[in-house]
């Protein structure tokens, strides 16, 4: 059954039949987002719903397309394979499901975005799979994964800091309540993400605290850089009148591990709430299993085993630098970002023409 976005879920809500239909009674139109990252390939394809949009259709692959880019400053020829295959079977969907051109929206991120041959990928993914990728920076980043966990905002909270843990890089938002709307009142991109911090910090054998603790450090020292403060902020997280939501398969992952799955469920983790001692269990949980037995973890398994702790050194980070006992767990984001602005841009009604002023018909030129 399709999944519901957009709206608020409550734990034993089930998805009601979808109702997704225009103004004529046929069924509304097919939209598709796409993100590069540098960590996976992901595809969305829904339908606009009164409560958001149901999705149609999913794709997401690990691709490692910055794969030693932090040490090269530039895409390697094997990753950007596995990207580009990944990419071919997103536009094969795309097709199948006959998503219009002008309802796809499709961007890369930081990758592509810090690799001399960034564009240059582009350029062959257009080429060899019609697909039209947009480099978008940080900023834009930020704001579309705000727009895509602005419904799990706790309605009695005051300020949120919304965070999205790539794979090359970290976006920051924070929000506060003006009235009945949501304001940024600041965002800041750190230039670490799984892959690039754990490729800053390789696990060595037996690792142990002070291994984990370089990571947190390193992003730590990010953040600080960032020249992000916000005492207000600070006071209402503080006070339990804010809180942290965090998007990334690193931050699902630890959510997974915290609830003891047996296979990932999106459901039970969408949404979630852990506590700051929670989201430190799990660290030690996982520290404990080891890069093999992390590997055998339902929901993190051999593709996610050297990443998912520097995700939790990253959201530790943020953490000590942003006090907060509560964090939500979103497995929601960009695409979702992208998807909601490409409905809503499509739903404003079009502009009136101006008449034109002066000379009627027959006038004399």
């Amino acid at each position: 059954m399709p999944e519901t976005h957009g709206a608020p879920r409550r734990r034993d809500e089930r998805s009601q039949p979808s109702r997704s239909r225009d103004a004529s009674g046929r069924d509304a139109p097919l939209y598709g987002a796409l993100d590069l990252g540098t960590n996976n390939c992901r595809l969305l394809i829904a339908r606009p719903s009164r409560d958001g949009f149901r999705v149609v259709d999913s794709f997401s692959r690990i691709v490692r397309l910055g794969e030693g880019l932090s040490r090269t400053g530039r895409l390697d020829p094997q990753a950007m394979d596995r990207a580009y295959d990944a990419l071919a079977l997103c536009a094969e969907r795309i097709v199948r499901k006959g998503v219009d051109s002008a309802r796809l929206s499709a961007v890369a991120t930081q990758a592509c975005r810090a690799a001399e041959n960034g564009a240059d990928f582009i350029d062959r993914v257009r080429r060899g799979t019609g697909l039209r990728l947009r480099i978008i920076d940080p900023a834009e980043e930020a704001r579309l994964a705000v727009e895509g966990c602005l419904n799990l905002i706790d309605p009695r909270a005051e300020g949120v800091v919304i965070i999205d843990v790539g794979g090359g890089s970290t976006e920051l938002s924070w929000l506060k309540r003006e009235e009945a709307e949501w304001r940024t009142t600041g965002w800041m991109s750190a230039p670490l993400g799984v892959v690039t911090l754990a490729e800053r910090h390789p696990e060595p054998d037996n690792a142990g605290e002070p291994w984990y603790e370089a990571m947190v450090a390193d992003m730590g020292a990010a953040l600080a850089d960032g020249g992000i403060q916000d005492d207000g902020m600070l006071d209402l997280l503080r006070r339990d009148r804010a809180h942290l939501i965090g998007t990334s398969g690193a931050i699902t992952s630890l959510a997974g591990i915290h609830l003891k799955l047996p296979r990932y469920n999106r459901d039970r983790v969408d949404g979630l709430w852990m506590m700051r001692g929670d989201c430190e269990a799990a660290a030690d949980r996982l520290k404990a299993l080891g890069p093999e037995g992390r590997a055998r973890e339902a929901c993190i398994g051999p593709d996610r085993a050297d990443l998912v702790l520097a995700g939790a050194a990253i959201l530790e980070a943020i953490q000590r630098a942003w006090p907060s006992e509560r964090v939500r767990v979103a497995d929601r984001g960009l695409r979702e970002g992208l998807l909601l602005q490409r409905m809503r841009e499509d739903q404003k009604p079009p502009r009136r023409r101006r008449r034109r002023r002066g000379r009627g018909r027959g006038s004399a030129g």
